[in-house]
């Protein structure tokens, strides 16, 4: 299965939090699964560090770094990507959720995620 790690899935992952469930912790260490983190993801971490509304104890590049170190395939994006954000149902207020799904749709991709306004779209959701 081709996962799409959302940013909250991805941060708690990477920093052990207790809040990631076991279902989803179980699918991203499933050696079987192709585990996917998207530019816009790490792009949203970077906004959220210098607005200091988020905080990384041992830096961002460090965090890059974990992201490497655990295999996870980087997705860039694309015209496609974009043109499907723009037919996406205004359900998801959120510019970086909202990419996520297009990218899912566009490369059948299941996303971890909490967020129960994704799981409204036509996506595999994994929590």
């Amino acid at each position: 299965m081709n996962l799409l790690l959302d940013t909250h899935a991805l941060i708690w992952f990477l920093n052990g939090d207790k809040l990631i469930s076991g279902n989803a912790k179980a699918a991203i260490e499933n050696t079987d699964n192709i585990k996917i983190v998207s530019i816009a993801s790490i792009w949203e971490i970077a906004i959220k560090m210098s607005l200091n509304r988020l905080s990384l104890p041992k830096g961002f590049m460090h965090f890059l770094n974990l992201i490497e170190d655990n295999g996870f395939e980087i997705l860039p994006i694309s015209f496609e990507h974009a043109l499907t954000v723009a037919k996406l149902d205004f359900i998801h207020r959120d510019p970086f959720d909202r990419l996520l799904i297009a990218q899912c749709k566009t490369g059948n991709l299941s996303i971890v995620t909490k967020d129960d306004n994704i799981k409204r779209y036509d996506v595999s959701t994994i929590w």
